[in-house]
């Protein structure tokens, strides 16, 4: 596969479950990709080097007739002689290294900024759904203890009407036997005979 440097900052890593951040084989092997690819650049690199110093130094003005593996015989030595140090490599790795270690950092902090984004989204959802709820719960408390005021008001009313409407009854009755009794005393002086006369 050719790598290229938006390879490596589009790459995007999966989230492990359970714990921050990624899956660490699928990083590790992600950064080995790298190095092999800037191994093969490096190695390039330095044989486009040989080759031009070769080409410099007037080997180019040989005739073109000349074989092809001659050219590429001379060109591997000078590759070598300028990859014999090995600190442009290690370099170069520990520049991908350091690179993807930021990109690294770069995607944990992304993700811990989402997560607390969403963390602090459902606080807010949950303190106004539990707001909301106790605000409804009062409006029912107080709804309900106005039924009950009035309830206990209407049955104040007609336990009065009761007492009141027992004692116009009670007077009453005992109004009717009063002059019933009055009628019947009357009655009884006169003569049977003389009754419907």
């Amino acid at each position: 596969m050719a790598l290229t440097p938006d390879d490596v900052v589009t790459k995007q890593f999966q989230h492990v479950r359970f714990k921050e951040g990624f899956d660490p084989e699928e990083v590790d092997d992600f950064l080995d990709e790298i190095v092999v690819e800037w191994r093969k650049t490096i190695a390039e690199n330095e044989e486009l080097k040989a080759k031009l110093a070769a080409y410099e130094s007037g080997e180019a003005s040989a005739p073109s007739s000349a074989p092809a593996p001659a050219a590429e015989a001379s060109a591997p030595a000078p590759a070598a002689e300028a990859s014999g140090d090995g600190t442009a490599p290690a370099a170069t790795s520990a520049g991908i290294i350091e690179l993807a270690q930021r990109l690294h950092d770069e995607h944990v902090s992304e993700g811990i900024a989402q997560r607390d984004k969403l963390v602090a989204e459902a606080q807010a959802t949950a303190s106004r759904i539990i707001a909301e709820a106790e605000a409804n719960q009062r409006e029912q408390k107080e709804r309900l203890e106005k039924e009950r005021q009035l309830l206990e008001g209407r049955i104040s009313e007609l336990r009065q009407f009761e007492r009141d409407y027992r004692a116009q009854l009670r007077s009453y009755i005992e109004g009717q036997l009063r002059d019933l009794d009055s009628s019947g005393t009357n009655s009884g002086s006169a003569p049977v005979s003389a009754v419907g006369l």
